[in-house]
């Protein structure tokens, strides 16, 4: 039998790190802080992947890919930008290993020292933008519009599987433009681009906002982002999108030739998303059985299971579910049959339960004989039977009524957890008894924003887009506020 999860009730933490394991999805490495990313985990990120990589081309983003070692001067270029990431930098300083004579053991050999330090790329700006000066010489070499899919090193000192670790997977897009509302018109259309994915493609409800001058990216003017939040009363920053005025420009001096015969510096962007997605997948929808996954990202759709007594049994409903499965094949559902006669049928029920399929089909004689198969949802646990001869609308109308339901459960989740807050004492109480974001009244200091981070941990987690002017007080220090933002405890 499939070992019993922690309930999400008695310990959170713990109940995400067991499902992540006994999921398949992923498992800690021996290099500290790093993830092994399991087949059946990497199956969803593939399939996030490629609805992203589609969407991006859609938009007219071209794939490249640059390297992964950026030389230290670079990062020197642009201060606040390394400001930023300098404590999180994994540095490389030598080029050759030798065999110690004395131990007989491996060692860096000292005279390999490297001219100037590498660093591993914790993001790309840098490196990207001094290929940029050698490219952008006039308006005509204008838009450029590329997106990387990569790994990136961030030496993080408490690394959590999908969440937070040292290396991650993701994808980073690089814009140049013409002039500034060209740029701002790309952070905010791949702001948009990411809350229609992470909504209709993971069934993920998000809020869109802007992040406060202390949140925003490392070298950038204005941080648009999306903003999720987990069942345990935790926000999640889903994806963010960067408009970074002309900083990079400037730093590595890209101008070009306008139309009118002067020059500019180039106005920028950067937008990215990573495997954290795939922690927020699990945080937004699984339960104490296991994965509750959304029939877009599912690897697996549909599951088939005979139960069977006899080899006589067997024979007749594989011929049966072999049928089934070519027919959603051919309906454009992916299918595995488990014909596997070394694992009982309840085991099977239970593995498949643990790794969120959305529906499972079992096949038994004694269904058969009454021309029915039984249908099993992920999302919900009913069970419904259905005619053989008229199953194929039924299964694809079924998918599409679990993707709607698992984003409707979690928006109502989301919605029934923000909460207009307008006292700190009252901020204080809730944020530790019910969690969730809390729309507040902020002064717009960094101060304030600070104090507030120390004394609860909670931060801003973005200022809403379609939040209104509201004259008020600020939640800690009583002086004017004119919007309300949403603060957070978050991951």
């Amino acid at each position: 039998m499939v070992k019993k999860l922690t309930s999400k009730e008695n310990d959170y933490s713990k109940w995400y790190n067991e499902l992540i394991l006994m999921a398949d999805l992923a498992e800690n490495s021996n290099v500290r802080g790093c993830m092994v990313i399991k087949p059946y985990g990497y199956a969803i990120w593939e399939k996030i992947q490629s609805e992203l990589d589609k969407k991006f081309k859609e938009t007219g983003h071209l794939n490249a890919y640059f390297p992964l070692f950026i030389p230290k001067s670079f990062f020197s270029k642009e201060a606040s930008h390394i400001d930023g990431f300098a404590k999180e930098c994994a540095v490389v300083t030598h080029y050759r290993l030798k065999k110690d004579d004395k131990s007989d053991k491996i060692v860096v050999d000292e005279n390999s020292k490297l001219d100037e330090e590498l660093i591993v790329r914790p993001t790309s700006e840098t490196i990207i933008w001094d290929s940029f000066r050698k490219w952008i010489q006039s308006y005509r070499d204008l838009p450029i519009l590329l997106n990387q899919w990569a790994n990136v090193v961030r030496w993080e000192m408490r690394t959590r599987l999908f969440l937070r670790t040292s290396e991650f997977l993701w994808q980073e897009g690089h814009t140049a433009h013409e002039s500034k509302n060209e740029a701002l018109e790309e952070s905010r259309k791949i702001c948009d681009l990411y809350a229609d994915f992470v909504e209709k493609f993971m069934a993920i409800p998000v809020i869109k906002g802007t992040k406060s001058e202390s949140e925003r990216f490392a070298g950038a003017v204005e941080t648009f982002c999306i903003e999720a939040l987990m069942q345990d009363g935790k926000a999640l920053q889903a994806g963010t999108s960067h408009f970074l005025g002309q900083n990079f420009a400037k730093a590595f001096d890209v101008k070009f030739q306008k139309k009118d015969g002067s020059t500019d510096y180039v106005w920028a962007t950067s937008w990215g998303v990573s495997t954290r997605l795939m922690g927020a997948l699990v945080m937004t929808h699984s339960d104490d059985k296991g994965l509750v996954l959304p029939p877009n990202l599912a690897p697996w759709q549909v599951v088939i299971v005979p139960v069977f007594k006899s080899d006589e049994e067997f024979n007749h409903i594989d011929k049966i579910a072999k049928e089934i499965k070519e027919k959603l094949i051919k309906n454009g559902v992916r299918v595995k049959y488990d014909d596997n006669k070394n694992y009982k049928p309840g085991w099977k029920f239970n593995q498949y339960e643990l790794k969120g399929v959305p529906l499972r089909i079992t096949l038994g004689p004694r269904d058969i004989s009454k021309n029915l198969i039984e249908i099993f949802r992920r999302d919900n646990f009913e069970k419904i039977y259905i005619n053989i001869d008229n199953f194929e609308e039924i299964i694809k109308n079924l998918l599409s009524e679990i993707q709607n339901n698992l984003f409707q459960n979690a928006q109502k989740f989301r919605d029934s957890n923000i909460t207009k807050v307008d006292d700190f004492k009252t901020f204080e109480k809730l944020l530790k008894s019910k969690g969730g974001f809390f729309s507040c009244h902020w002064d717009g200091t960094k101060q304030t924003e600070e104090l507030i981070k120390q004394k609860l941990k909670a931060t801003i987690r973005c200022i809403p887009i379609d939040s209104k002017l509201e004259i008020g007080k600020c939640i800690l220090t009583g002086l004017p506020s004119k919007k309300r933002v949403l603060f957070a405890k978050s991951y």
